[in-house]
């Protein structure tokens, strides 16, 4: 049997008025339905008219077995990174333009959301990178990514020069704007606008993107997942580099450093409607098909 549900968390996407009466209105119907209700701190203010309980964003998944994100993609990413080591499943409300991971509209409320939330949906696991910097041996910052980690040069007109292992195997060296390292979910993130192939979600893989290689023949290139990735810079002179980790940066990556990348060991779960298309979705996200009727 699926799970039942009693404690549910809203996030909405911050700083946004325009989220208010999606909001509202998912809130009245989980109170209609009696489930407990917490609210990440900075939409709650976007609830008028209720007393909500609310709490900071990272302990949201200490007091549910569910969190709804209302917004795009970034909300949604910010609000898997939160409670991915709580283990409990996420559900998207799309209000953002695009949008490949939340796939219920606000028009759809409350009925494809009742259906979930009663056990009507298919579940799949997406898995997160954690990066790590190592600066003289030590560890000096890391951040995990839903969508991809991306090593770019930073306040310089110079290219960088990469230096790619898998499990410490040498791969390549690259003279580059950068390199993208993507999930399968983060292959129609930016990976995608750079020239990566688009990977089907459930695929143990993980693509490896340079972006404007000095050398046209440097192509994108798809590895397991189980892979560690380390990176290095090959450079004469002193040039920061900058990594992000979906939209969060870590600034002043020096060349001297190392970045290691690897898998999470514990994915996202998303709720999905039953009748959830991934195949469906690339064709209303990026017009294909559009003169075909089957």
């Amino acid at each position: 049997m699926k799970a039942c549900f009693k404690n549910i968390g809203i996030v909405g996407k911050p700083s946004n008025p325009e989220i208010t009466e999606t909001l509202s209105a998912l809130y009245s119907y989980l109170k209609q339905e009696q489930y407990n209700i917490y609210v990440a701190e900075d939409s709650a203010q976007f609830i008028p008219n209720h007393t909500v309980t609310a709490c900071s964003l990272d302990r949201l998944g200490r007091y549910c077995d569910l969190v709804i994100a209302v917004g795009g993609d970034g909300t949604f990413l910010a609000a898997a990174r939160a409670i991915v080591n709580y283990n409990i499943p996420l559900i998207g409300i799309n209000l953002g333009r695009l949008g490949f991971l939340v796939d219920i509209s606000p028009n759809e409320l409350p009925a494809k959301l009742h259906r979930i939330l009663k056990g009507h949906y298919t579940e799949e696991q997406r898995y997160l990178l954690r990066a790590k910097i190592i600066r003289d041996n030590q560890v000096i910052h890391e951040e995990t990514a839903v969508n991809e980690v991306a090593i770019l040069r930073w306040v310089t007109p110079s290219m960088i020069e990469i230096v790619t292992k898998i499990n410490g195997v040498f791969l390549n060296s690259q003279r580059s704007d950068g390199l993208i390292i993507s999930t399968p979910t983060g292959s129609t993130a930016y990976s995608l606008s750079a020239g990566g192939p688009i990977l089907y979600p459930s695929l143990n893989a993980l693509v490896l993107v340079p972006l404007n290689p000095h050398t046209l023949s440097n192509r994108p290139i798809v590895i397991h997942d189980s892979a560690e990735i380390e990176i290095s810079f090959l450079q004469t002179k002193q040039i920061n580099a900058l990594v992000t980790c979906d939209h969060i940066e870590i600034p002043d990556v020096l060349i001297s450093d190392k970045i290691l990348i690897k898998k999470e060991p514990l994915p996202i779960r998303i709720l999905h409607p039953e009748d959830h298309d991934f195949f469906q979705i690339l064709r209303n996200k990026l017009n294909w098909s559009s003169g075909y009727h089957s």
